[in-house]
């Protein structure tokens, strides 16, 4: 068990991708934190496991993608455009000691509707860390427009009014077939 504030600590500044010391029964090691798990209502963690690594191997652990400069963005500013995440974490392969903490992405300098930024274009330590499953010109981020497009439908009047004929023609004949069919569902006097 640790203590809950300690661990917050921790876990706010480390996340899952940070080494951390973890000392027990008079020993320490290097952990990671792993498999947080939240209490359904107060979100507070209720349970974790830890990691220990072999700072010699290479691991595959999930990079969290963070997103900064939305408030210097002129086209989200202007509300023209609106930012889609199309990654939110990325998996790579590194040394424990060489995982990045996250893959900060600056969204600053983005203009024009269209624009991304793609995995080539983030800034990490490529000759340490290799990601997992990702092409260079996958985008990580992109400028949509903001414009809703709307879908207008035509409807053909003569097929509407053929159909709706067609519906009370139906009717009336299932009127017609009623009434000359009995009833089963009638009282029957015996003889």
């Amino acid at each position: 068990m640790v203590d809950l504030n300690q661990f917050m600590k921790v876990y706010n500044t480390a996340g899952e991708t940070d080494l951390i010391d973890l000392e027990f029964s008079g020993k320490k090691e290097k952990v990671l934190i792993k498999d947080v798990q939240l209490h359904p209502v107060s979100y507070k963690p209720i349970h974790a496991s830890f990691f220990k690594v072999n700072l010699t191997e290479k691991i595959k652990a999930n990079i969290p993608v963070e997103v900064v400069g939305e408030e210097n963005c002129s086209i989200l500013k202007t509300n023209e455009g609106v930012l889609l995440v199309l990654i939110n974490e990325i998996e790579v392969e590194a040394l424990p000691a060489k995982l990045p903490h996250a893959f900060v992405v600056d969204v600053s300098g983005l203009t024009a509707v269209g624009q991304t930024v793609d995995v080539k274009d983030l800034n990490y330590n490529k000759k340490d860390v290799e990601l997992v499953g990702l092409k260079p010109e996958d985008h990580v981020v992109k400028i949509d427009s903001a414009q809703m497009v709307e879908v207008e439908e035509t409807v053909d009047e003569a097929a509407a009014i053929a159909s709706v004929e067609a519906t009370q023609e139906l009717s009336e004949e299932e009127k017609a077939a009623r009434a000359a069919k009995p009833d089963d569902k009638s009282p029957t006097k015996a003889s």
